[in-house]
């Protein structure tokens, strides 16, 4: 590949960004008072958002109802062709629609639109044609900047979409920030994946009771070795009564080989181990574990009472990095 082809490739990338970024510059300035009605409607839905487009716009609309959805807004897209055959039952009088329209001429809309006329159903478009048959009929119009698109022949769909795509995520978002929604909510809606992982508490993966290598202080080092292997983890927890006092690892008994089985746990125990609690991030627990170059942690309660353990591989087979 010569290094014109390759400079005019570049050049036609950055074409395309500048462009689009342009656009997005300009609609932040223009966003005024309707972006802030939307917000107060959408915020107090009682029933769904239904998100209605075609073409690209039908694209943009599943991606924006799917980011409503996974921030706290029940939200679903509806073909705008499907919804004059049967889909318009989809939509009630508690819902909320956002239909997508760059023109604000696509004539697929015209059912969805008499339909939300009809039952006085909220409608947002979201057009570069405020005075469009969907600007003209919506009770909220969100414009979009009357700016060319960034392909070479100024048809295919690409600022248009960009830009709308954003305004739906600049909804989403400012809907979050009414709502309080949290990282706790986040998670709910995010159980899989490295999104999951990231919001896993230490309760959810600490062993407990019968597995946790519990020994007293008095406890011979022979059975101390006993409980450590019978286990697997390669530790013991000391404690007096439910109070974690120390922690033995395969590093006390290489410390402490003279005489080792002629002790107790409370002559090889190392005093006053690195702890977390339950309700901790695991995420948390990793930072501390690799800091301190441990491979386990106690967990315990505020008073110090023994609650679990958790080990850095479940950690990592957990997918928290």
């Amino acid at each position: 590949m010569s290094s014109q082809v390759i400079e005019d490739a570049i050049t036609a990338g950055r074409d395309v960004l500048h462009t689009e970024a342009r656009a997005l510059g300009r609609m932040a300035d223009e966003l005024g008072a309707e972006f802030a009605q939307a917000v107060e409607i959408l915020t107090g839905l009682k029933g769904r958002l239904i998100v209605v487009g075609i073409g690209k716009s039908g694209h943009v609309g599943r991606k924006m109802a799917a980011t409503f959805a996974s921030t706290g807004t029940p939200a679903h897209f509806v073909h705008a062709s499907e919804a004059s055959h049967g889909d318009l039952g989809m939509i009630t009088q508690d819902d909320c629609c956002i239909l997508l329209s760059n023109s604000g001429e696509s004539r697929e809309l015209s059912d969805v639109i008499g339909y939300t006329r009809r039952f006085n159903i909220p409608m947002i478009a979201i057009t570069r044609a405020p005075d469009s048959t969907l600007g003209s009929r919506a009770d909220i119009v969100l414009a979009l900047p009357d700016v060319p698109e960034a392909c070479a022949i100024g048809m295919a769909p690409t600022t248009s979409t960009t830009a709308s795509m954003a305004l739906g995520d600049a909804l989403a978002v400012a809907v979050m920030r009414r709502k309080g929604f949290n990282p706790e909510r986040f998670h709910v809606f995010h159980p899989g994946g490295k999104l999951g992982a990231q919001f896993l508490r230490v309760a959810d993966l600490m062993y407990t009771g019968d597995m946790l290598p519990l020994v007293a202080e008095d406890t011979p080092m022979s059975d101390v070795l006993m409980r450590m292997t019978g286990t697997g983890y390669g530790v013991a927890i000391i404690i007096e009564g439910q109070r974690l006092t120390g922690i033995i690892t395969d590093g006390d008994l290489r410390r402490n080989m003279d005489g080792l089985m002629t002790r107790r746990a409370a002559d090889v125990a190392t005093r006053n181990p690195k702890t977390i609690q339950p309700d901790a991030l695991v995420s948390e627990a990793v930072a501390v574990m690799n800091g301190k170059k441990v491979n386990a942690l106690c967990v315990v309660d505020a008073a110090g009472n023994v609650q679990g353990m958790i080990r850095l591989h479940d950690c990592l087979r957990a997918g928290v990095v």
